[in-house]
């Protein structure tokens, strides 16, 4: 029975596999320099909004409006922001979850149980969090769902500007488990902020949707094509009630992210390469740019830790992700036979999970939809998801840093490629191939070590022979 048990043990935040860990690395490499921009586009927008002479022309730009009114797309530059670049960025999501679907992590049911639980019990939480705060203060539960949400580009820019070495399987397992977020994001904007239906307008967007699905199965090709499609589509979805974000997810949970023969990159993998550096390095620094911008003086700041609305916020942020994502993480593992890596403890997982409170891109979006209307406890949702995401920035920072020395190990045991072929060690040990180039590396090494030990042998000999003859000519000369 304990032979049966433990060849069915299963480990998560193990080691990935080469291809998933050369795909998170080239997806997390975008996803921090976007998360850069995102960190300076919320510093600019929090100075421009604060510093007295400059704040009248943040609010002009924000404010001014433009698009033609006759197709209801006179919009404000922050509402084009928030509705039209943000389908950008959930366009990304989409094809980020297809991929995860057909060719990731969540194509296993074992394997997907992990961040699926994780990310659940990461979005409950919080909200249980904000609700008991309200509830118990006498605030609103409108923005029950504001807390919710991580933002993956963000929580990454952290781990850039710290400086941690975080092991792939653990950046990985953030990734995963933000990708599930944005899913449950989706359908919170798309069930509970959806107003007044325009049920033409729903009719013709899912038409336009139809037609994309069709022109991708037919393989007909052209950014000239689909491009005019997603504008008209978007546009129908936005004045259907809909959220228009929801526009770019369905379209980029359409396109195939499997690889059939010949193909070195499915379409889209091809078009996810293409699109996620407009969405990391404008859509969402924009985005951040106009909606960040909001009151941080003193009585903005105390009301944000003495109002329930805020307080809760800043509460679901910090305290519900953490409890809620490493206590996901640990029931599953508990009441399944997975088992934890042997290079990781739960403290990193409790590390991670600190991480994930760092909310920003949604939370901003949600907040804005939830108190839309009031003004007052939209900016103070806004200055708590930026309260409770620099101080889950800074807990994260300090548990990741006492961990660092082992982190880098571990990533340079990953990256090790002694027999420069351009594949990491570690992928290799099962591969006879391998040990036979290493074998023939050492034995030249080796036979290059004992060359030198000769040569030494021979110096060391040489040199001791002179010295008895020198000493007698010496002696000589003096007598």
């Amino acid at each position: 029975m304990a032979a049966s048990r433990t060849s069915t043990t299963r480990k998560f935040l193990g080691r990935l596999s080469l291809p998933e860990r050369n795909f998170i690395a080239d997806a997390l490499r975008t996803e921090t320099v976007g998360g850069m921009l995102l960190l300076l586009a919320a510093v600019v927008a929090l100075l421009w909004a604060n510093i007295p002479a400059l704040r009248p022309s943040y609010e002009s730009i924000s404010h001014f409006h433009l698009g033609p009114a006759a197709l209801g797309l006179n919009l404000s530059v922050a509402h084009w922001a928030a509705d039209g670049l943000l389908a950008i960025f959930f366009f990304v999501a989409g094809v980020e979850l297809k991929r995860e679907l057909v060719a990731g992590d969540l194509k296993d049911p074992k394997a997907a149980a992990l961040p699926v639980i994780a990310a659940v019990c990461g979005m409950v939480m919080p909200a249980v969090v904000y609700v008991t705060t309200n509830l118990a203060g006498g605030g609103s539960l409108a923005g029950w769902a504001v807390p919710t949400a991580t933002d993956i580009a963000f929580a990454l820019a952290v781990l850039a500007v710290i400086g941690t070495s975080l092991p792939s399987a653990l950046r990985a397992f953030l990734l995963t488990l933000a990708v599930v977020d944005d899913l449950f994001a989706i359908l919170i904007i798309a069930v509970f902020f959806t107003g007044q239906l325009n049920f033409a307008a729903l009719a013709g967007a899912a038409a336009g949707l139809a037609v994309f699905w069709l022109l991708l199965r037919q393989g007909v090709r052209g950014w000239y094509v689909y491009l005019p499609l997603a504008v008209v589509i978007w546009g129908l979805m936005y004045n259907s009630g809909v959220h228009a974000t929801i526009a770019g997810v369905a379209m980029g949970l359409m396109l195939r992210c499997t690889r059939r023969e010949g193909e070195e990159t499915s379409p889209g993998e091809h078009i996810e390469h293409v699109v996620r550096p407009v969405s990391a390095g404008l859509a969402v620094p924009l985005f951040a740019l106009f909606s960040a911008g909001v009151s941080v003086s003193g009585g903005a700041l105390a009301d944000v830790f003495t109002r329930p609305e805020p307080l809760g916020v800043v509460l679901g942020l910090v305290l519900g992700k953490m409890l809620g994502i490493f206590g996901g993480t640990w029931l599953t593992a508990r009441f399944t036979r997975a088992s934890l890596s042997e290079d990781l403890t739960w403290a990193d997982v409790f590390a991670v999970a600190t991480l994930g409170g760092i909310g920003f891109t949604v939370s901003l979006l949600i907040g804005e939809l939830a108190f839309e209307g009031d003004a007052t406890l939209t900016d103070e949702a806004k200055a708590a998801v930026l309260t409770g995401s620099l101080i889950a920035t800074a807990l994260a920072s300090v548990l990741l840093k006492l961990r660092n020395n082992h982190y880098r190990r571990l990533c340079e045991a990953e990256e090790r490629d002694e027999d420069q072929d351009g594949v990491p060690d570690v992928y290799e040990q099962d591969d006879p191939a391998y040990h036979l180039r290493m074998a023939e590396i050492l034995e030249r090494k080796a036979a290059e070590h004992r060359r030198l030990a000769a040569l030494k042998e021979a110096e060391r000999a040489g040199r001791l022979a002179e010295v008895p003859g020198g000493a007698g000519e010496e002696n000589g000369s003096r007598a």
